[in-house]
């Protein structure tokens, strides 16, 4: 409760640099950000639990028994859509920040964004594919936009880097992300697949709703810089952005209204440029940043240890974000859907690792501190290369009960409670020390791209899996789990055998 955070009188109010008022010694606009970006997550969340499972409902690899209704798409048909999704969310926060910091500034970004993201879950809750595939991509582009300048807006806030606020509010914020993502499974999910598809993904929309009107309600309380374009477009650039824009558009409707002329239009032809597209945009912009004549030898040295820290965590990425395609479905099919005698839906899985992060965070943390302490804190190369082994080991064990299954026997939720924990201690290490090294080794010319750039690690890990599913690889199986959890290992191996290369590579930063 509120009150207990203060002693005595009530302290005299301050301001922050935006001009408003604190609460509890943080500028007032945290607060809408928060609720902003937690009924955000709350509807992302919710819809990505339905996703797998809505896309198999009724068709040859559903759970017998369960909800029909769903598009019946076999299993490696959905996993595959659930990588691109994911990994589309993430590439479009670059041009979200692009439009962002050029043509809307973040605050009306924002504002467009969360009215898109409601828009496109209302397509969702309207039946047939269609309806589906435009819901869906309606959704990814207004979260690309919101995920890129709702941060910004929250350092906006503060006086600077340098504010000691500044750290707090944020993890303020991450709370948000975790609450938003911990009951919208449990809510989203349960009303989805336990009554109707399409309701669920209504109520996914009334979150955003929500959200939207606590942004509209805090603006404000928020920085007037919130509201400025840093480096709008010339009228010159904005008609070159256009024709190019134009000439693509052009160019992509001449050639898939020719394939659907010839007859030979299916999935495919959507989901495999988008897929490739995501594996070769990271690699180009990482050349291109490498290769800028601009930058001084130290800081292209910079960018070849920062490599390494991307390589590795595609391959993290990769495994970690099955928790919504693979391992959905093994709980969804292989797991008992009872434990302690509680019957629940297999959609509450989805809240399991927000709810590890918001258990497992503070231990994190003072580990890391009294480590810190003596002197004897991980570097980041040994604390990514933990995060490997982690989510290298959480693949291995997942083996065994997808082994005790094969008969049609049912796993214990447990594995997946385990699973899950060992997931969130690896994304532990790596998140927050992936989002810093970032920071701290970009060139001064790419210091804000440089977070689009982390984020596009995620969508190269999810395009590698969509890309295997649109090859008919079965994620599913127990060998190529294993295949998956080697990987993360070797991953794991080559950044500890090299660390001192990797350092050498960082030069001042540690």
């Amino acid at each position: 409760m509120a009150s207990s955070l203060t002693k005595g009188s009530p302290a005299p109010e301050k301001t922050s640099p935006a001009g408003g008022k604190t609460l509890l010694g943080h500028p007032i606009g945290l607060a809408p950000l928060f609720l902003t970006e937690m009924w955000e997550r709350f509807s992302y969340y919710g819809m990505r639990a339905l996703l797998v499972v809505y896309l198999i409902a009724g068709g040859p690899d559903a759970k017998p028994g369960s909800q029909g209704g769903g598009l019946h798409m076999p299993e490696t048909s959905a996993l595959a859509i659930y990588s691109v999704y994911v990994a589309m969310v993430y590439l479009l926060t670059m041009p979200g920040g692009w439009i962002g910091d050029r043509v809307w500034g973040p605050r009306k970004t924002v504002a467009i964004a969360a009215g898109v993201i409601m828009v496109g879950h209302l397509v969702l809750a309207i039946p047939g594919q269609a309806s589906f595939f435009a819901g869906l991509a309606i959704v990814a582009v207004g979260s690309g936009l919101l995920k890129a300048n709702i941060s910004t807006m929250v350092g906006h806030l503060y006086d600077g880097p340098q504010d000691p606020r500044r750290d707090g509010g944020f993890t303020i914020f991450y709370i948000g992300i975790n609450l938003g993502s911990f009951f919208s499974p449990l809510v989203i999910g349960t009303i989805g697949q336990k009554f109707n598809w399409h309701l669920g993904f209504a109520i996914a929309a009334a979150g955003m709703g929500l959200g939207l009107i606590c942004f509209l309600f805090g603006t404000r309380w928020m920085s007037p810089q919130s509201s400025v374009v840093p480096t709008p477009l010339t009228v010159a650039e904005r008609n070159t952005w256009l024709k190019k824009g134009l000439i693509w558009l052009a160019i992509a409707a001449v050639f898939y209204g020719a394939i659907v002329a010839s007859g030979q239009w299916n999935l495919k032809w959507a989901l495999y440029p988008i897929t490739i597209a995501g594996l070769i945009i990271p690699v180009t912009v990482l050349l291109r940043i490498k290769r800028d004549k601009d930058l001084s030898d130290t800081e292209q040295t910079k960018v070849s240890g920062y490599i390494w820290f991307f390589v590795a965590a595609a391959v993290f990425w990769m495994i970690f974000d099955q928790a919504g395609s693979t391992m959905s479905t093994f709980a969804e099919k292989q797991t008992s859907d009872t434990l302690f005698g509680l019957s629940f839906p297999s959609t509450w899985f989805q809240s399991v690792n927000p709810a590890w992060v918001m258990a497992l965070a503070p231990v994190i943390a003072s580990v890391w501190m009294a480590l810190s302490r003596r002197n004897r804190e991980p570097s980041t190369t040994v604390k990514f290369a933990m995060a490997m082994f982690f989510i290298g080991a959480s693949f291995a064990i997942f083996v065994v009960p997808m082994l005790m299954t094969q008969d049609g026997g049912k796993a214990s939720p447990m594995w997946l409670l385990s699973i899950y924990m060992i997931q969130t201690i690896g994304e532990l290490c790596l998140s927050p020390v992936g989002l810093s090294v970032t920071t701290k080794l970009a060139p001064q010319k790419y210091a804000s791209q440089m977070l689009g750039v982390w984020f596009l690690a995620v969508t190269a890990g999810d395009c590698f899996t969509g890309l295997l599913s649109l090859n008919d690889v079965k994620l599913n199986s127990p060998v190529m789990v294993g295949i998956e959890a080697v990987m993360a290992v070797v991953a794991g191996i080559a950044v500890w055998v090299y660390r001192k290369r990797i350092v050498a590579l960082m030069g001042d930063v540690r």
